[in-house]
């Protein structure tokens, strides 16, 4: 591998414009087997002069692509005369899905369990699940695969072709392991936020969390209350001195 792929697989793969002092940086090693190992500036001198050759090469007819100067740096951009089709490209695509906690875990329970039953999903995951089964089926993760042969005849639900795609997955032994499963969800939701985490209310309609708005409201209703508990004190305070004070004034004779 020479020095002008490196170069190049690095433009390509930075996302912000990447600098010649960076690349510099990063192949330090391979610059300093060059003749002028010792002086920093022939180093970058080097790599301008190969990120010039990238420059070149990318600028004929062939390349949708180009390495453009933006911002101090260099990246890697589709060549304005392709826009249109970029573009056309793009709307094309599908949308990433978006799935809520609870989604995620019944995707999940469904994709270990399969074929696997409502009723068996729910005792799993200890909630009823048959809205969040709707949701994944409506987004084609899911799919229906008969029914159990059991009384009352559950639908049985298994994972789709489509659950597959979104996933990278040829087949179900792609799978990874649960803790493996457990992990990589974690890191989707608390990373990358692939996966939007939302707090379900039980079957009273009353969320699990107590809303953050009742706590202050109580607080400054304790604190409210305080100031007249200590004006009540010293009010009979009072009292008490202005009789005292009374008691005091009066001459013997009137007692």
């Amino acid at each position: 591998m020479n020095l002008k792929s490196k170069i190049e697989a690095i433009i390509y793969a930075a996302e912000e414009p990447v600098s010649i002092e960076q690349i510099a940086v990063a192949l330090k090693e391979e610059l300093a087997a060059g003749e002028d190992s010792g002086n920093k500036e022939s180093a970058k001198e080097k790599v301008r002069a190969t990120v010039e050759e990238l420059i070149a090469a990318y600028a004929t007819d062939e390349r949708g692509i180009e390495v453009r100067k933006i911002g101090g740096g260099y990246r890697m951009s589709t060549k304005p005369e392709h826009h249109d089709a970029v573009r056309a490209f793009a709307k094309s695509l599908k949308p990433p899905i978006r799935l809520s906690l609870p989604a995620l875990e019944t995707l999940a329970v469904v994709a270990y369990k399969q074929p696997i039953t409502g009723p068996e999903i729910a005792e799993i995951r200890g909630v009823d699940t048959s809205g969040v089964l709707a949701t994944l089926i409506d987004r084609k993760l899911i799919t229906t695969a008969g029914r159990k042969a059991v009384v009352g005849r559950p639908i049985l639900y298994k994972t789709t072709k489509e659950f597959l795609l979104r996933f990278g997955l040829s087949d179900l032994n792609e799978l990874p392991s649960v803790e493996e499963f457990e992990k990589m969800a974690s890191e989707s939701l608390h990373q990358q936020g692939l996966f939007a985490e939302v707090s379900i209310p039980d079957a009273t309609g009353i969320p699990d969390v107590e809303s953050e708005s009742q706590a202050p409201e109580n607080s400054r209703a304790q604190v409210a209350t305080e100031p007249e508990g200590e004006n009540s004190q010293n009010g009979q305070s009072a009292e008490k001195n202005e009789t005292a004070n009374d008691l005091q004034g009066l001459k013997p004779d009137t007692l």
